[in-house]
Formats: C-alpha cells, sequence, structure tokens
C-alpha cells in the first residue's frame, strides 16, 4: 500500500523488510548447512570404514534433530528451507527433510498441547497481554464441544462446516499454503493448533505425516525440478 506520493507506507515497508530478512536467514542457513555437511562428509570419508558409518549416522541424527527444532520455532521460515536444502543436496535429502518436517511440527504440537495453560495465563497476566489472557481462560474453563459450537456460530454458513467438522482438513491445508510464514509458519501454526485443545494427538500427528509429505515424496520420485 503506498501513501499519496506513491511512497510505501511504514506498514508496508516493514512487510517488505521482513520478508527481505527471511529470505536472508534462509540462504545463509542453507549456505551454512552446505558447507558444513560438506565439511563433516569431508572428514568422515578420511575415518575407516566403520568409523566413517558411525560418524555418518551420527550427522544425519544431528542434522535430523536441529532442522527439526527449527521447523518446531514460530516464524522461522522453515519448510522453505527445507524445500531449499532439497534443491542443493537432491533427491537423497528427501527423506530426512521429510522426517525432520515432520518431527519439528509434531514437537511444535505437542509443546502447545502439553504447556500448562496456568503457566501461559500467568504470564499473560503479567505481561498486560489481556486478549490471549482472557483467551486462555476460556480454553481452559469451556468445554471442547462448547467451544466449537461457539466458533461455529461465528462462522459463515458456508464455512462453518468445514472449519469445525473437517478441522484437521483445514490445518494440513493452512500448512501448505504459500506465505503461511505470515501467520507464525509450520512451527507457530502447529503451537497455536496444540495450545487450542481442539485436536486429538493421534489424528494430529496422522495429519503432519500426511501433509508434509507431498513435496518431499514429489523430489523423491521425479527429482528436484518439481520445485522449480
Amino acid at each position: 500500500m503506498a501513501d499519496k506520493a506513491g511512497t510505501a507506507t511504514p506498514k508496508a515497508r516493514g512487510g517488505i523488510t521482513r520478508g527481505i530478512l527471511q529470505l536472508i536467514c534462509i540462504v545463509i542457513a542453507v549456505i551454512v548447512a552446505k558447507l558444513g555437511f560438506d565439511w563433516l562428509t569431508t572428514q568422515i570419508n578420511t575415518l575407516e570404514t566403520d568409523q566413517a558409518e558411525q560418524a555418518m549416522t551420527g550427522l544425519i541424527l544431528a542434522i535430523l534433530l536441529g532442522y527439526a527444532v527449527l521447523i518446531a520455532i514460530p516464524f522461522v521460515p522453515g519448510v522453505e528451507i527445507g524445500a531449499t536444502v532439497l534443491m542443493v543436496q537432491g533427491a537423497e535429502a528427501a527423506p530426512l527433510v521429510y522426517l525432520a518436517t515432520m518431527l519439528g511440527m509434531s514437537l511444535a504440537f505437542l509443546t502447545g498441547q502439553l504447556l500448562s495453560l496456568d503457566w501461559i495465563i500467568a504470564r499473560c497476566d503479567r505481561w498486560r497481554m489481556v486478549r490471549l489472557c482472557n483467551l486462555m481462560h476460556r480454553i481452559k474453563e469451556t468445554p471442547m464441544q462448547d467451544r466449537l459450537a461457539a466458533l461455529k456460530a461465528r462462522l459463515p454458513n458456508w464455512l462453518a462446516p468445514f472449519v469445525v467438522n473437517y478441522r484437521y482438513v483445514m490445518v494440513a491445508i493452512i500448512i501448505n499454503t504459500p506465505g503461511s510464514i505470515a501467520i507464525g509458519g509450520g512451527g507457530g501454526i502447529m503451537l497455536a493448533t496444540g495450545l487450542s485443545r481442539l485436536f486429538n494427538t493421534g489424528w494430529m500427528i496422522a495429519t503432519i505425516a500426511v501433509a508434509t509429505l507431498p513435496i518431499p515424496l514429489a523430489v523423491w520420485f521425479m527429482g528436484t525440478d518439481v520445485l522449480h
């Protein structure tokens, strides 16, 4: 959006700046990951065969855990980093990226689900976050079915059944929607999903497993050309 003089408003400039910073973060993270992976691989290749296999296994596990933690952090463009890693490393990285993405999003969901609502309410009250504090109170004190009914009543008639009855599908769609970083990215979305207390743990993890599969699976079978 621009003002009368044709220049971007502060809000628009802020959005552009955030986008540029996110892009820079992605590039830096991928470059560091690539250089680190190549260096460690070179060091591993100098070891004896048995030692090299053990070291490579440890490296893969370290990458898996590190990327999973990155994915779980709200507003970190972890999925975009994963896609870029696939472009750089090729199809052989697809299983690793898939497992890490699924693990990271599951970690974010479980974190939100297991966090004490009393603890969150106390922090919100201390920091004068009134609206969030009231929301957490409603989540704590209102049964799930009542909250679903209230949500359905507030939504348009054509949208309410989908959002309420097919909420797992809705979450899967949001995860894969371009630009989801603006509402927290995969980690932020899953954290909020867990905090809502509206989702069954098993079904949600199954949803994550399915929702994060298409891109790594496509790269695995068809190569990185599908990302262009």
